[in-house]
């Protein structure tokens, strides 16, 4: 008997945002469907905007699983996580190791084929967007709770807001420029677009 899909099941219950006062809750599953459909977005921006050679499939499932090893460690709140230089090499090994540790519970034959998923190459064009989509994720985040009423998150939001501005990607000025501002939308106002 092999955990890994039953443990990947428990990311619904990783609870985000663990020092901040939430309006409307958000865990693992929910945060990483939408960095998978935020970064896929990216990457076809990226090959039919400017020509890059990237498989938008290929990142998306690399976004699904940009979190699986917080099944095993939890969400270490970000001013926590990079409070200090050690606080942050420390927490980095205790993610390697978790993702170690979610690639051990799958058959032998089926480790090589999740290898680029769990452990993916950090340097890759398509990592750089799946990590640009958690971005966008975490202050379309920001953006629903001010929508709600919430000032807790507006720090947040300017602070991931300018990160975003000077990210170097073409694909995340598109995106910020053309589809970030429906996200403050009611539905109603979706409808008549």
């Amino acid at each position: 008997m092999y955990p890994f899909f039953a443990n990947l099941d428990r990311l619904k219950l990783i609870r985000r945002w663990g020092l901040m006062r939430n309006t409307e809750p958000e865990n693992d599953m929910e945060h990483s469907m939408q960095t998978a459909f935020i970064a896929h977005g990216l990457a076809v921006i990226g090959v039919e905007r400017f020509g890059r050679e990237l498989s938008p499939e290929k990142v998306a499932v690399m976004a699904m699983y940009h979190d699986a090893g917080e099944v095993m460690t939890g969400d270490l709140p970000t001013p926590i996580k990079y409070k200090n230089p050690a606080i942050q090499d420390a927490y980095q090994q205790v993610e390697v190791s978790a993702r170690q540790q979610l690639l051990d519970m799958l058959p032998p034959e089926l480790k090589e084929s999740y290898r680029p998923y769990i452990q993916p190459d950090e340097s890759s064009q398509e990592w750089k967007l799946v990590k640009a989509a958690d971005r966008i994720s975490a202050y379309l985040k920001c953006l629903t709770e001010e929508k709600l009423g919430n000032r807790e998150f507006l720090q947040a939001k300017e602070s991931i807001g300018r990160s975003l501005m000077e990210n170097p990607l073409p694909e995340v000025q598109v995106f910020m420029k053309e589809f970030v501002d429906a996200f403050a939308l009611s539905l109603d106002d979706l409808s008549r677009l």
